[in-house]
């Protein structure tokens, strides 16, 4: 007997086959990217500083040993870099607590393990947190299957993710920001399970999660003070039993968290002093413009381009947002828009507003902004997953539209990102990349410089491109070295005036600048 077929099912069936198609494809390919090219961009100033925390020396001993007018090579700048027989991970915890205890240790206890197990070099540095960033895909699945309760918008939301240039960077950077991303998703996803189930045992994974955050990052907290927003208003402004487990699963998080407190509060001078650059003023319209570039640049990423072209990217990309984030209220109910609503706006509020009132620059980092991230694209993976399958043609249309120009354009940013050799997210103050092509141009380069607080990172930083015939002295300002024979070309970096000044009149040298304009790199001559 044949079975007649209904005219519309056929097609839908269609559509859904090719939509998970070109899901996996996205996946696939996202996954490509955190692992091609790992070590091509420059192991920046940040990174520098994770490799340093795993050697277990502090900053301070660093400076000690190596800033001290002697003649060093490339291999005495790497000791500093590289787990050793002298330190262990208490030395590479307590270098944190005491210069760094805004970054808490799990994931450079983490990077310790791994690098001892499987050997140091920037590719197996990058290596760990591309790993990490795969867990991100079964989270997110997870927090959408509690939220929507339907597969689609759980695969949009991966895709979306997979390749999504902010995704794919952070996850070639030997940071902790993938780990991050994935402590969100699993503790967002844990309270909802835990409202859903009401058990015991589901509360005490949700305040293991919420602790595993806190030691990955401080800004955790936001995201536990947006569960409870949206606890408290979901279960209507009441202290009901659920709001009560939510409280102490928080309080057991936060209790856990306790010990690496405590070294915030004593060492809270260094959080302040580590953390200026990021308070200084500018102007606020082009705060607000840097703020939109870097939001679209969740999804679209092409580098430096004409303003014009990065503004209308801009333009487009937060009407897709804000269109999702309408769409999103006006379909659902308030249990599953407020969830991401309030994801989205803890997190912002706190760093924009202060921009805006005392003036700084928090809210357009856009690694602090992460939970926002998140919401932002599970909100345009439902506006997508629901109007592919719409019932009226332009949704259709519309949804065809989107999953096109953000697919497409993920992937041809991840496809550019791929081949630089830089990247907005991984700057150094200086051209790394230029400065070391110009040493390393000469037969036998000495690279001299100061111990001001940016030339310590920058100058391992260019270390791991300088040819290892490359001698350094490294001094504390404002003393010289006395300089060595033999070499053919002595470079400066990164001189303050003072310094340049005295070499000229105490010393009768004389000081250009290589590439004026361009690099703070300087030339000595007699």
């Amino acid at each position: 007997m044949i079975v007649k077929t209904k005219f519309w099912q056929e097609p839908k069936q269609i559509i859904k086959t090719r939509i998970g198609v070109l899901l996996v494809v996205m996946l696939v390919i996202g996954i490509f990217f955190r692992f091609y090219n790992l070590d091509r961009k420059v192991y920046w100033h940040d990174e520098i500083y994770t490799s340093l925390r795993i050697s277990g020396y502090t900053k301070q001993e660093l400076t000690q040993e190596i800033f001290n007018g002697s003649v060093i090579g490339i291999e005495d700048l790497q000791k500093f870099q590289r787990p050793n027989r002298e330190k262990n991970l208490i030395d590479t915890i307590n270098s944190l607590a005491i210069e760094e205890p805004q970054h808490p240790p799990l994931y450079y206890a983490i990077a310790r393990w791994w690098v001892e197990i499987f050997g140091y070099s920037v590719k197996t540095m990058r290596i760990l947190p591309a790993l990490i960033s795969l867990l991100a895909f079964p989270c997110v699945y997870w927090l959408c299957w509690e939220l929507f309760r339907t597969p689609l918008v759980g695969w949009v939301a991966i895709a979306l993710i997979a390749i999504s240039p902010f995704h794919v960077l952070y996850a070639q950077e030997a940071r902790q920001f993938s780990l991050w991303a994935v402590t969100i998703l699993l503790s967002s996803a844990a309270l909802l399970r835990a409202m859903r189930l009401k058990t015991k045992p589901s509360w005490r994974i949700y305040g293991v999660t919420l602790a595993l955050g806190f030691y990955t990052f401080p800004l955790t907290g936001m995201v536990a003070i947006a569960h409870g927003i949206y606890l408290w208003v979901i279960e209507g402004f009441r202290l009901s039993k659920t709001v009560a487990s939510y409280l102490l699963a928080s309080l057991a998080g936060l209790i856990a968290f306790l010990p690496w407190i405590v070294f915030i509060i004593n060492n809270f001078t260094v959080v302040k002093i580590s953390t200026e650059w990021n308070q200084k003023d500018i102007a606020k319209s082009l705060l607000l413009q840097w703020f939109g570039w870097q939001t679209s640049q969740i999804f679209i990423d092409l580098g430096d381009m004409p303003k014009q072209m990065m503004n209308l990217a801009m333009i487009i990309i937060l009407t897709i947002i804000g269109y999702s984030i309408y769409f999103l209220v006006w379909r659902n109910t308030q249990k599953i828009w407020l969830s991401l609503l309030s994801m989205i706006l803890v997190n912002l509020l706190p760093l924009i507003l202060p921009d805006l009132i005392f003036g700084g620059q928090r809210s357009i980092v856009i690694r602090y902004l992460t939970p926002m991230v998140l919401g932002i694209q599970l909100a345009v993976a439902h506006l997508i997953a629901t109007q592919i399958f719409g019932t009226i043609s332009w949704s259709r249309k519309i949804g065809k539209a989107i999953t096109i120009l953000l697919m497409t354009g993920g992937i041809v940013s991840c496809a550019v990102s791929s081949q630089a050799n830089n990247w907005n997210v991984k700057k150094n103050h200086h051209d790394a990349t230029q400065i070391a092509q110009i040493i390393n141009q000469t037969q036998r380069p000495l690279l001299m410089s100061t111990n001001n607080e940016v030339n310590i990172g920058e100058i391992l930083s260019i270390g791991y491109l300088l040819n290892p015939k490359t001698k350094f002295q490294l001094v504390i300002e404002p003393n010289f070295p006395q300089i060595p024979d033999g070499v053919t070309d002595i470079f400066l970096f990164n001189p303050s005036q003072g310094w340049r000044e005295k070499l000229e009149k105490d010393f009768n040298y004389k000081v250009d600048r290589v590439n004026p304009g361009e690099l703070d790199l300087w030339k000595l001559t007699k």
